[in-house]
């Protein structure tokens, strides 16, 4: 564990945030008091409370038993039969939602297009009914390798709707990580486009797909839609214009019943020995447990219009932006391109122009923002804004005040959380206007949830203590297995701590009950014994005047075993310089210990990032030690940032 652990500072000094009642009692519970309820009968009577949250859904058969067996064997609402796509729209068309916009798009080249629940409803229909052209049936398995256009979502809803199941694939990977994905997948059918837009390039999607599948005689069909206009090679029999066949297809299609423990998606996430791991996640149990999370993490209402500024080939996505929108009947906003793209106040131009009142985004887009200044808030209109929530790294004080203050005005509600493609949505973060806020903190042990720290051995450690953040019990939204890869399944997760999801975490929880989720185990620095974490550092550089991004890594030290080195992004108007080094210096030395005083400290235009949000720090500490990067880097947002960072590192 880290030591000692009452150095963390930023902790310590984070204090509780009033709440006011008369916002409160706006909510889905009526009450600070209510919600305190709620949260407690969650935790101590589970089963009931599930039963309860499920009942507010619609079922075509009712369930037998709310749970059976624990973590490797887990099994929710059990005989229940339902469906995804049948509670994102249909059940919102009984109550007269049609004319209600569902879904908002906007293309990088600034195209707009609207689409009420009723429209949206049609273009599912009309795809499923495509798929079921292709002889494709519950169980099948579909591979989606699209940007955020309105045909992605339409195919996921439609996979939904037949019980296929679906993997979105990030659409910047190359052709190598497309098919060491399809190879474990095994798609019957794949789904992409001509190109894709990408910071004003046409990404060539159709010839990565030609090239990923060649050889790869599971792929019967391969359905392309028209966005950038680029000519592509379409092989007779094989390859299918999205268009003609849409044209065709009946508006019309009966929901497939899904039992609720029937595998519904698979996301890729990369492993501990590099081969990437498909997560699967029961469609059912993802729509109840994110349906509810998202109704009290965003206080969702039917009139809100929320923006999840992730890309679809990752879960956070889908879990914000489709399924946690859709089942709340609210209108989600899709953005195919970069947040700050062609110009750095895009972000602000997209909330103006469609009232968006909710986001959901990561700590790295709100750093980034941070870095571009202030001036560039003030042409618009943000008081629309009400909640803003974010996922994917630990979340800095310093982050946390510039949101508070100069985004939200002080009127917005901000909710950190935390969670893992492996527990779907977030089970540590907050009740929007119901959860006292905390600077830096992702919140409290959600709906259902039972979070623990525990030492190396397993026991549980007192508050204010790091070590390792396991989940004790689980929740029905959790992964059920790894996509052909059952033994991987229960050794990956459940050796560490039997009995017990092991997250690769480190994180403390205060006394307050709040969570500090510090960075992966393996982000923890041991120098000359003393083991510091890396967002502690981090933590305290962001303190520094005109820091808008930092990321440490600990580098191989013949002496100390490890030693920090410290990658730093100025905010605008600010220049690197000898006092700025020496002024971070000094900061980690006061604030934490000498012990922490890295070894070099390097001023980048931009830090390698995937498009989730997360710094590769694994890349940053390649090009610390070798000066190069040998794994695949097709994964990144900007593979551009990688020869931006190492010509500073050689160059010091």
């Amino acid at each position: 564990m880290i030591e000692p652990p009452d150095q963390i500072e930023m902790v310590r000094e984070s204090q509780l945030r009033p709440l006011d009642p008369q916002r409160a009692a706006r909510t889905h519970a009526g009450s600070i008091e209510a919600f305190d309820r709620l949260l407690r009968e969650s935790q101590e009577n589970p089963e009931s409370f599930w039963a309860q949250v499920a009942s507010e859904l619609d079922w075509m058969k009712p369930w037998e038993s709310v749970r059976k067996g624990g973590f490797q064997r887990l099994e929710y609402f059990s005989g229940g039969m339902s469906n995804v796509c049948w509670n994102l729209l249909d059940r919102h068309l009984r109550h007269g939602a049609d004319n209600r916009v569902a879904l908002i798009w906007e293309g990088e080249d600034f195209a707009t297009r609207f689409y009420t629940y009723r429209m949206l409803y049609h273009e599912v229909n009309k795809f499923a009914n495509v798929l079921k052209r292709f002889g494709l049936r519950k169980g099948d398995a579909v591979a989606i390798f699209l940007p955020n256009l309105v045909e992605t979502i339409v195919a996921v809803l439609a996979c939904y709707r037949l019980g296929i199941i679906f993997n979105t694939i990030f659409s910047g990977f190359s052709a190598p990580a497309l098919r060491s994905r399809l190879e474990n997948f095994d798609p019957r059918l794949i789904v992409t486009s001509d190109a894709a837009y990408r910071r004003g390039h046409a990404l060539p999607l159709k010839e990565q797909v030609d090239e990923a599948i060649r050889d790869l005689g599971v792929v019967e069909a391969v359905i392309v839609v028209r966005r950038c206009g680029t000519s592509v090679r379409m092989r007779k029999g094989r390859d299918w214009w999205w268009d003609e066949l849409m044209e065709a297809a009946p508006i019309e299609c009966p929901a497939e019943p899904v039992e609720a423990n029937e595998p519904g998606v698979v996301f890729y996430t990369s492993g501990t020995t590099g081969k990437p791991k498909g997560v699967v996640h029961s469609g059912i149990a993802f729509l109840v447990n994110n349906y509810v999370y998202a109704k009290y993490h965003m206080d969702h209402h039917p009139h809100d219009i929320l923006w999840c500024t992730a890309d679809i080939g990752w879960a956070t996505l889908q879990i914000w932006g489709v399924v946690g929108a859709l089942s709340n009947g609210v209108t989600t906003v899709v953005f195919e391109g970069a947040i700050d793209y062609p110009t750095p106040d895009r972000f602000y131009k997209i909330i103006h122009k469609y009232r968006v009142n909710k986001i959901f985004t990561s700590p790295t887009a709100l750093r980034m923002l941070m870095r571009y200044g202030e001036r560039l808030l003030e042409p618009y209109d943000l008081s629309c804004l009400e909640v803003i929530a974010l996922v994917g790294e630990p979340f800095s004080p310093e982050a946390w005040h510039w949101t508070d203050q100069k985004l939200g005005k002080g009127k917005v509600y901000i909710n950190n959380t935390w969670g893992q493609t492996e527990s779907a949505g977030c089970p540590l973060a907050s009740a929007a206007w119901l959860t006292r806020m905390k600077p830096g903190s992702c919140g409290v042990q959600f709906l259902g949830a039972r979070a623990d720290i525990v030492d190396d051995q397993g026991n549980s450690l007192p508050p204010n203590t790091v070590g390792n953040l396991v989940l004790r019990e689980p929740i029905p939204m959790m992964l059920r297995t790894l996509w052909r890869e059952p033994e991987r399944f229960i050794t990956e997760y459940f050796t560490k701590v039997p009995g017990a999801y092991f997250t690769y975490d480190a994180a403390i929880k205060d006394s307050d009950g709040h969570f500090w989720v510090l960075g992966r185990v393996d982000d923890v620095i041991n120098v000359a014994g003393h083991r510091l974490s890396t967002m502690e550092i981090e933590s305290v550089v962001m303190e520094c005047k005109g820091i808008a991004e930092v990321a440490v890594v600990g580098v191989p030290d013949s002496i100390k075993g490890l030693v920090p080195v410290v990658f730093v992004t100025l905010r605008s108007g600010y220049k690197p310089s000898d006092y700025r080094r020496r002024e971070i210096r000094r900061r980690i030395e006061s604030r934490i210990s000498k012990i922490a005083t890295p070894r070099s400290i390097f001023f980048t235009q931009a830090l390698p990032k995937t498009p989730s949000g997360k710094i590769m720090r694994r890349l940053l500490l390649e090009l610390s030690t070798t000066g190069r990067v040998q794994g695949d880097v097709t994964g990144l947002e900007d593979v551009t940032t990688v020869e931006k960072v190492r010509d500073v590192v050689q160059s010091a």
